[in-house]
């Protein structure tokens, strides 16, 4: 995860569902502390986690079978507050957040592919 710069676990736990983190993030000059919470995990299958800091939301990463192999797909939905813009911030934001994740599952990708 190229924009996390740093990860400190603030539970007692590390993983499975009620997992806390801040997570230092930066998206070119914008930077947050981003308070997460795995609110569900299924080994081997998916995480989903809240996000209740600046920008509120939910995300899901997804391990699905496909004939042989697997898919790893990761869904978000964020909202930015109105003072940074809201909705018309999300607008300018989707397409930069896409191309960060899609890097970030590409770099996924490349460590545990085998060849």
């Amino acid at each position: 995860m190229k924009d996390a710069e740093r990860i400190v676990f603030t539970s007692g736990q590390t993983r499975g569902v009620g997992t806390t983190m801040d997570v230092k993030t930066r998206v070119g000059p914008l930077r947050t502390i981003d308070v997460v919470e795995v609110t569900d995990w299924v080994e081997g299958e998916s995480i989903e986690i809240a996000h209740n800091g600046l920008v509120e939301g939910r995300g899901r990463l997804e391990v699905l079978p496909d004939q042989g192999t697997s898919v790893v797909t990761w869904t978000e939905e964020l909202l930015f507050p109105w003072w940074v813009g809201g909705g018309l911030a999300a607008m300018v934001a989707r397409p930069f957040l896409t191309r960060i994740w899609l890097a970030n599952l590409e770099r996924l990708a490349a460590r545990v592919s085998v060849p």
